[in-house]
Formats: structure tokens, sequence, C-alpha cells
């Protein structure tokens, strides 16, 4: 485990639908997804075990955080070459920091 992660696991793994987050594991700890298939949860040995069942690839928090970065600056970059008219019905994605 990296040492500058807090009181948060950072990973990265694609959600593989059922049984990826499961009741037990909303209910035992925190968890949230943020684009690049970065999620965070609670520090505690339960969500590191998700990690390793879900074979997730722990992360620090600065690695998170640039791979969310990128993400965003594609879509942002995507819906700045976009119409006027889409932009109107659609609004600019936003910076994301992660807890």
């Amino acid at each position: 485990m990296a040492t500058d992660k807090g009181f948060f696991n950072y990973w990265v793994v694609e959600n593989s639908g059922k049984g990826f987050i499961t009741h037990t594991d909303s209910r035992k700890f925190w968890i949230s997804s943020y684009p690049g298939n970065v999620w965070v949860c609670d520090d505690i040995p339960e969500s590191r075990d998700w990690g390793a069942r879900n074979s997730a690839a722990s992360k620090t928090k600065s690695q998170a955080q640039a791979l969310v970065t990128a993400e965003v600056e594609a879509a942002q970059a995507s819906w700045d070459s976009e119409t006027d008219e889409y932009k109107d019905r659609h609004p600019r994605p936003t910076e994301i920091t992660l807890p």
C-alpha cells in the first residue's frame, strides 16, 4: 500500500457488472466511482478485500487524480469542439478533486 493514501484506498478497475459491488460491500464501506475507472473507498480491511476480489490496481492519490484529470480534460476538449446548440443543452464537464 502506498504511504500517501490517508484514509482512503484508490483503485483502478473496470466495473464488471453484477457482483462488482455487493450489497454487503456497500453496507460495510463507502465507495465511489470517478472517470477513468477510478474507485475511491474507505481504507479498511473490507475495502482492501473488495479490491483484491476485483483484481483492482492500487494507486496513490496523485496517480488516481492524474487519471481522473486526464479523462475530464479529454471530455472538456470534446465539449469545446461541439456546436453552440449542443453546448446550450449540455453543461461543460467540470474539474474533479478526489477526496
